[in-house]
Formats: C-alpha cells, sequence, structure tokens
C-alpha cells in the first residue's frame, strides 16, 4: 500500500523545483482563475519557512501590503505556481522565522547575503 501512495507521488512531483532558502526575498507566480479566464499574479516576499517533503512540501511568504502583513502558503508542487524567482537572497540563521510577525518597518527586514 505505502508503494502505490509513493508512485502516485512522484508522478505529481514536478520536474525542476526552485532553488530557494529560508530568508530569501522572492516573486512567486500563480495562477489565479477569474470565471473562464486565466491569469498570473505576482507575489512578492520574504520566505519565512519550508515545511514538509515530497509532493506535500509547501512554503510560506510574506510581504507588507499598505502597511498590512499578509502570508501566504503555496504548496511547491503546484501546478498553480507558474514559478518561483528568487530577488534577492537573505542571511539568516534559523529555519523558521516567525520572529518577523511581530516587527514593523526597518526592523523587519533581513540582511542580505552578500557572497
Amino acid at each position: 500500500m505505502n508503494e502505490i501512495i509513493k508512485n502516485i507521488e512522484a508522478e505529481q512531483l514536478k520536474a525542476e523545483v526552485p532553488e530557494f532558502k529560508v530568508g530569501d526575498t522572492v516573486k512567486v507566480y500563480g495562477k489565479i482563475k477569474e470565471g473562464n479566464r486565466e491569469r498570473i499574479q505576482v507575489f512578492e516576499g520574504i520566505v519565512l519557512k519550508k515545511q514538509g517533503g515530497g509532493a506535500r512540501a509547501t512554503f510560506t511568504v510574506r510581504k507588507n501590503s499598505n502597511g498590512v502583513g499578509v502570508e501566504k502558503t503555496w504548496p511547491l508542487h503546484s501546478p498553480n505556481v507558474e514559478k518561483v524567482e528568487v530577488v534577492r537572497h537573505g542571511k539568516v540563521r534559523r529555519a523558521k522565522l516567525n520572529y518577523l510577525r511581530g516587527r514593523v518597518g526597518k526592523r523587519a527586514k533581513v540582511k542580505e547575503l552578500v557572497k
């Protein structure tokens, strides 16, 4: 029974998974259906966390919109996620950046990773 589930999930995985980490600023190109039309909307923000594995892997992106924090959780292998583009790499020391939720303005920034 376990092998059947693994085979089904393996078929649903994307061939090319974007390479990004927690703390990176990313642009997520998501498909949105409005009636019978379909368009792509860009959601740009900082990756707060990545969790799960395989077909169930998700990542959460947070942005400030008109002074209000907006978070969205995206499935990594979803057909509704067109692509994920890394804008800049962040320098963080944690796996989950939950502390950013309580911060406003400059304190809510993540330092850029300089290579």
